[in-house]
C-alpha cells in the first residue's frame, strides 16, 4: 500500500488526527469535491497586491466551494474554485515537510496533529524565488477538523504591517 503525502510527512502521527481529517488526506487520484466557504478580502491595498502573486481571494465572498484534488504518494495539485477566484497549488515533500507552491510563493509547512485537528506552521518562505527574513515572515493560521462526513478548514495569512492577505473558512462533504 502507498502512504499518501501527508501520512509520510507524519508517519505515527498521522493516526493522532480526526478520522474526517484522515480520510481527506488519504484520497488519491483525481477527485472532486464539494462544500461551502466564506473569503474575507485583503486588508489593505498592499496586501491586496500580495494577494495578486500568490492568486488568493481578493474580495469578501461566501458560497459553493468546489475542490479539485489530483493526488499521488509524491504531489498533490489542489484546486479550490471560490466563488469569485480559483486558486491552485501544488503540494510536496521536502525535507519532512509539506512544500506548497501557491502562485509565486513556495511555502515549507511542519504538520501538527494535537487537539482535534491538524495545524500547519509555517517554517520557510520564498517569495520570487527570494528566502524572506524570520522577522517578515506571515503569520499563518491553517487548520483542519472533522466531523463525521465533513472536513472543517480555515486559512488566515497576514503580513506585519500589511494585515490579512488572504482569509477563508468552510467545510468540505466527504462522502
Amino acid at each position: 500500500m502507498a502512504y499518501s503525502l501527508y501520512e509520510r510527512v507524519m508517519g505515527e502521527r498521522f493516526a493522532r488526527l480526526p478520522v474526517a481529517v484522515q480520510r481527506f488526506h488519504r484520497l488519491s487520484g483525481c477527485v472532486v469535491l464539494h462544500g461551502y466557504v466564506q473569503t474575507d478580502a485583503p486588508a489593505t491595498w498592499l496586501a491586496g497586491a500580495l494577494a495578486v502573486l500568490l492568486n488568493t481571494p481578493r474580495h469578501a465572498s461566501e458560497g459553493v466551494l468546489r475542490f479539485e484534488l489530483d493526488a499521488s504518494p509524491d504531489v498533490e495539485r489542489w484546486t479550490r474554485h471560490f466563488p469569485q477566484r480559483t486558486m491552485s497549488s501544488r503540494l510536496r515533500l521536502r525535507d519532512g515537510c509539506v512544500e506548497e507552491h501557491l502562485g509565486a510563493a513556495r511555502l515549507t509547512f511542519e504538520l501538527v496533529a494535537g487537539d482535534g485537528a491538524l495545524r500547519m506552521r509555517l517554517v520557510r518562505l520564498r517569495l520570487l524565488g527570494v528566502p524572506c527574513p524570520r522577522w517578515l515572515m506571515p503569520r499563518i493560521i491553517a487548520e483542519e477538523a472533522g466531523d463525521g462526513g465533513h472536513l472543517h478548514f480555515s486559512v488566515s495569512a497576514a503580513l506585519p504591517w500589511l494585515g490579512t492577505v488572504a482569509s477563508y473558512r468552510g467545510h468540505l462533504a466527504l462522502d
